[in-house]
């Protein structure tokens, strides 16, 4: 910190506001290494410690270390320069002094910086609407004050090495990278600089484990999706789900587990192509009392949704998904997160982040907010009556 004092202008006029003297210059490092100055100026002695007027800059305006002439003024530069000999022309009282300084300062400092803004450069997959989405939810709860910069990869991951070499070289604080490709081209160049992904199913698949990395999941936990299901199936205990052993066998295993504590036995159902659909799905409800669609992009295409609820429907077993399209379709009720609220999550986590909160979450953590879809037509036909105790919860009926 560097301070300076000394005087910037005196008239012979009598009056006592006549004089200007700067009391204080300060040079500020903020937290990302950028400097400011700030000036303190008063009127009348010399020693008052009272500021006239207080003014916030950009360093490069002063010279960092000002010079005494040899009438003991200090001169502070150009602009200071300037101020004393258009003060001296003017030969005015205390109040044309200060409006020819703030005048001044208007003209060559037209943005006075208050405070040294945080720098967030987000770096996305693609330009998907789930994307932007989650980008805005994040800013709404992310710092205030921060600068954002976006980079979009265009589903390129060379491009996105790239783009995240550039924000490494730049001033950013933290990087938040949306979808698998940013993490991952994040997650190879931005070594230096906190990482915070989001909109990743399952991170640690892909080895996004880097001591700089941390993140929001786009799924709800697993033991309050079986809590929640048993507050809507209160009286069953077999579900079925179809899946593909290479994509998601590692997930059913989780599940399972999940599912005892809630008095659920999970019936699995391998299917390894789509022409295998029908055949398991016949099997699923001549033994399971409901079905639980899991995302898995074997058994879930355009074609097999609506034919994998209007046919268990058709056997008076009622279908649980995880999109609102799904209950549309007929499905009793679907359990989902916002893309928005993946975002807001990720907004609280990255103000824990720039607070200085260490060390970063060695797990990502999980979207607190669920959103439940209910289709009352379905529930009719099934005699299923949805619990008083959901009503907060659930955002869309059908």
């Amino acid at each position: 910190m560097l301070t300076a004092q000394g005087l910037l202008y005196h008239s012979s006029a009598a009056d006592e506001c006549s004089s200007l003297h700067i009391i204080r210059r300060t040079e500020r490092l903020s937290h990302n290494k950028k400097r400011s100055v700030m000036i303190q100026l008063t009127s009348g002695h010399p020693h008052t410690t009272t500021p006239l007027v207080q003014i916030l800059f950009p360093t490069g305006s002063f010279p960092n270390h000002p010079q005494k002439d040899d009438t003991h003024l200090h001169r502070l530069g150009n602009f200071q320069e300037f101020l004393l000999s258009a003060a001296q022309r003017m030969r005015s009282t205390c109040l044309w002094s200060v409006s020819l300084m703030l005048t001044s300062l208007w003209c060559i400092l037209p943005v006075p910086v208050e405070a040294a803004a945080i720098e967030i450069a987000i770096l996305k997959s693609s330009d998907l609407m789930a994307y932007n989405e989650a980008i805005e939810g994040f800013k709404a709860t992310a710092p205030g004050a921060a600068i954002y910069t976006e980079y979009d990869l265009r589903g390129d991951l060379e491009r996105g090495k790239q783009l995240a070499r550039k924000i490494r070289a730049s001033t950013s604080s933290l990087v938040v990278a949306v979808g698998l490709k940013a993490a991952l081209a994040a997650k190879l160049e931005s070594l230096d600089i906190p990482v915070l992904y989001t909109m990743i199913l399952d991170p640690l698949k892909h080895g996004l484990t880097a001591s700089n990395m941390t993140g929001v999941l786009p799924a709800i936990p697993m033991d309050r999706q079986f809590r929640i299901m048993r507050s809507l199936l209160p009286t069953l205990h077999r579900i079925g789900v179809l899946y593909d052993p290479t994509k998601t066998a590692s997930k059913l295993k989780e599940a399972a587990q999940q599912a005892a504590g809630s008095d659920f036995q999970l019936q699995g159902f391998p299917v390894e192509n789509e022409k295998e659909i029908s055949q398991q799905l016949r099997m699923l409800v001549a033994s399971s009392e409901a079905l639980w669609l899991i995302p898995d992009s074997t058994v879930l295409t355009d074609e097999s949704i609506r034919f994998l609820i209007e046919s268990a429907l058709a056997k008076q077993v009622p279908v649980i998904g995880f999109s609102s399209e799904f209950t549309r379709l007929g499905a009793l009720a679907s359990l989902s997160v916002n893309y928005s609220e993946i975002g807001r999550e990720t907004g609280l986590l990255a103000k824990r982040i720039l607070d200085g909160d260490k060390p970063l979450p060695s797990k990502p953590i999980s979207v607190q907010r669920v959103s439940i879809s209910v289709n009352q037509k379905t529930a009719r036909y099934l005699g299923i009556a949805i619990p008083k105790e959901l009503d907060s919860l659930i955002d869309e009926t059908y």
